[in-house]
């Protein structure tokens, strides 16, 4: 019994602030919430990260050839109209096929350049428990957030600039002539296809690509965690790997 009973004589040389602060550090400890993690401030990092991969994907989708000229993101005709594609080569007018996609591409170029303010918002507006989570979740745990929290309004920004673009490229003309010479081919469906919501559907998809291959790079890569902040932040991540 006395053997028993001995561990409970140690309790009155704890207050019971004493107590309940041993037990709020245990927490946080188990936890992990406290703001800083060896003085390391995670939020500060992942935004830099963030802020350095829109800066760097974002600009080169912007230029001329972004879309066009990069496997990873070039847009192609719509599923749906890939027999349109092939329909237009095998009669000749293969040159017509070319011009459509680079219509779109280009299109696209010049949409993207909407995206980053709406990004640099959402980078501002991340709390520490989103940077925790990012940085310790998976390769493009920071583009899915980006991604749960601009695609509704990049959406929205990107579709009436696409229109416009669309104009000023002259791909709605080149288009207009695709469908037109299409519709004439004997034994095919007629088809009139919504070309401005593809293209911001495929500008999304391109922009939300490159920033997962920063991100990446960024996380597996210790030479392209170009400061000190990044070096630091990423290492926690490389700890518990």
């Amino acid at each position: 019994m006395k053997k028993i009973l001995l561990p409970f004589l140690f309790v009155p040389l704890f207050s019971v602030a004493q107590l309940d602060g041993l037990i709020n550090k245990a927490k946080d400890a188990v936890s992990g919430t406290t703001q800083s993690t060896n003085g390391l401030d995670i939020a500060s990092g992942l935004k830099e990260a963030l802020d350095k991969g829109i800066d760097k994907q974002v600009s080169k989708l912007t230029a001329t050839d972004g879309f066009y000229k990069n496997q990873a993101v070039k847009i192609l005709f719509p599923e749906d109209l890939k027999k349109v594609d092939k329909a237009l080569r095998s009669v000749g007018m293969g040159n017509l096929a070319d011009e459509g996609i680079k219509s779109l591409n280009r299109a696209a170029e010049d949409a993207v350049k909407e995206a980053t303010p709406v990004f640099v918002s959402a980078v501002k507006n991340m709390t520490f428990t989103d940077a925790k989570n990012i940085l310790m979740g998976s390769d493009d745990s920071a583009t899915k957030y980006l991604q749960n929290t601009t695609t509704q309004q990049l959406y929205s920004r990107f579709n009436p600039v696409v229109k416009n673009s669309i104009g000023k490229v002259g791909a709605d003309k080149i288009w207009a002539n695709i469908i037109k010479q299409y519709n004439k081919l004997p034994l095919v469906s007629k088809i009139n296809p919504d070309i401005n919501d593809y293209v911001t559907n495929k500008a999304l998809e391109g922009v939300f690509t490159m920033i997962a291959v920063e991100e990446k790079d960024i996380r597996t890569n210790l030479n392209s965690r170009s400061t000190d902040l990044l070096r630091k932040v990423f290492a926690l991540q490389d700890s518990k790997k």
